[in-house]
């Protein structure tokens, strides 16, 4: 007989510290919704939902017909399931990472190494960066949500400079300068000046950024309190990001990068860090993040600062647009120009009786996150109940159909890859 194909996932919960709390969560809602009997702590951060095979999160098989119970170890006994073009590239192995992602306080400013630089860095320091893999990723909004994403236009970056005397201060005049000139210079002269600028910045004297950072802070904070909003230099979100982390370098960081507020269902590809709140997140399957601030974990500027795409550009074109199929009208694929991942979006109305799930030739998992259906393939004569929260893995070449048992509109997020 062959092997089951389709079943569903118990995933695993990341309680990093920068995650929303208990059941504010939308990570703990979407657990506590998929298992009535998962107990959430109102006192613990509930910040990812990791779904896919990585040893720091492997998703365990909620069928007792199957064995081994892992996802990692399964796969690994029935790599036909990923597909054959996957399979053959990707060494047997499931070639992303699904998360939910649910923010309270902001992430680090971070980036992640390329294949050759996420070797390296593996085989100098494994405590810190825990694989060889490379790590692109992309972030789709489930709610408003707001990042930074890359380099913001040099013109902008040096208004800041005129307008933030602290921010132009820590810089130094010698770096402020060049990238003004350089504004009306070749692109190779812009990034290179920015680079020097963003590189003066990080190296700061802890001493000194402390400094010049309570100065800000002070000045907004008396300027605030007399009825000026500061918009022009985001002084609301640099009082917030210098609560969640005092004297934190990081916070300077607003004036170099592109502030992105998405809405639902928008996507940015690469990025720099997370401010808040709820987003679906694919990547290849990596743990690797070069970080510079805003976090409490391990920094590694003299890497984050020689590794960075020195390329500005407005924050719009950071966005990464998805398409909508041609044969579905329910379907929204989100191809990025990497081989790891593709993500794709169902919004299917309550009024459909029942709605296809397509065969790919990947393997695919899928989560449900508004919803309440029975699901059921040609291969298997059981129905697999779905709601809110629930994750379903299917094989490569698997169809799946789901019926609402309840009549209210379907939001579905499906990781596979498309080679």
């Amino acid at each position: 007989m062959a092997a089951q194909q389709v079943f569903p996932l118990s995933c695993v919960v990341q309680q990093y510290a920068w995650g929303k709390m208990g059941s504010s969560s939308e990570v703990a809602r979407l657990l506590a919704s998929s298992d009535p009997l998962a107990s959430i702590s109102e006192d613990k951060p509930y910040a990812e939902l990791w779904m896919g095979t990585h040893p720091r999160g492997d998703a365990k098989i909620l069928d007792n017909r199957i064995s081994p119970k892992t996802l990692g170890q399964w796969i690994a006994e029935n790599q036909d399931c990923l597909g054959s073009k996957v399979k053959d590239t990707f060494n047997g192995k499931l070639p992303f990472l699904f998360k939910v992602l649910s923010v309270e306080t902001a992430l680090s400013i971070q980036a992640h190494p390329n294949k050759e630089l996420a070797e390296k860095l593996h085989l100098q320091a494994p405590q810190h960066y825990p694989d060889a893999n490379h790590k692109p990723e992309m972030a789709i909004a489930l709610t408003s949500f707001q990042g930074l994403c890359g380099f913001r236009p040099v013109e902008e970056i040096v208004t800041f400079l005129a307008k933030v005397p602290e921010f132009q201060f820590l810089i130094g005049d010698n770096a402020a300068t060049q990238l003004k000139q350089s504004i009306s210079r070749d692109s190779q002269t812009m990034a290179s000046a920015l680079q020097s600028c963003f590189s003066h910045l990080m190296n700061s004297e802890k001493k000194v950024v402390v400094e010049q950072l309570n100065l800000l802070v002070k000045r907004i904070s008396q300027q605030m309190t007399a009825g000026n909003k500061m918009e022009d230099i985001y002084g609301e979100l640099l009082l917030q990001l210098h609560q969640q982390y005092p004297g934190d370098i990081g916070c300077f960081a607003i004036y170099f990068l592109n502030l992105l507020t998405l809405k639902p269902g928008e996507a940015i590809l690469a990025h720099d860090n997370y401010l808040s709140p709820d987003c679906v997140e694919c990547m290849a399957c990596s743990d690797n993040t070069v970080r510079a601030g805003l976090t409490p974990k391990f920094i590694d500027v003299p890497t984050l600062c020689e590794m960075l795409s020195y390329t500005p550009s407005p924050g719009k074109d950071r966005l990464f647009r998805p398409t909508q199929s041609q044969e579905d009208p329910c379907l929204s694929i989100y191809d990025p120009p990497v081989t790891d991942f593709t993500v794709m979006k169902m919004e299917v109305p309550g009024s459909v009786a029942a709605y296809k799930v397509l065969a790919l030739d990947s393997a695919s998992i899928l989560l449900m996150v508004q919803g309440t259906v029975t699901a059921s393939t040609p291969t298997a004569q059981a129905t697999i109940p779905l709601r809110r929260g629930g994750v379903l893995f299917i094989g490569a070449n698997e169809s799946v159909s789901l019926k609402p048992t309840v009549p209210e509109d379907l939001l579905i997020f499906r990781a596979c890859c498309l080679l």
